[in-house]
């Protein structure tokens, strides 16, 4: 067996490998119980498509590929971020304000305080 036949072997291998994971990822995006997973598996289906692209380029010996997939991990990132502030909940979002301190501001704060000194009191 010469070197360039157990490299090819190599790179075959693990492409199968990558595709595999890319089906168990794709399973777990679909079946997921919560939407973080869903958005999870979507982003390692992403890093996966990634590295074979990464491992296609060294098999084909295309240097642009490289390029492409520089470019999918770009797309990649964006589109997380956007899935992201999609579905995180409203509740956990800070309100957006213009930099001006409000009236009232800190009595969250003060609320807070006085709660936890009546549940001292009642223990």
């Amino acid at each position: 067996m010469t070197i360039d036949a157990a490299y090819s072997l190599l790179y075959e291998s693990a492409l199968i490998v990558l595709a595999v994971l890319i089906g168990a990822m794709l399973i777990r995006s679909i079946m997921g119980p919560a939407v973080t997973d869903r958005v999870l598996a979507i982003n390692m289906i992403g890093t996966l498509v990634i590295a074979s692209i990464a491992i296609l380029s060294m098999y084909l010996k295309e240097n642009y590929l490289l390029d492409v997939g520089l470019i999918y991990t770009m797309i990649s990132f964006v589109s997380v971020l956007v899935l992201a502030s999609v579905y995180i909940p409203s509740r956990f979002r800070r309100p957006e304000t213009d930099g001006t301190i409000q009236a009232g501001a800190g009595k969250g704060r003060r609320k807070q305080k006085e709660r936890r000194k009546k549940r001292r009191e009642h223990r």
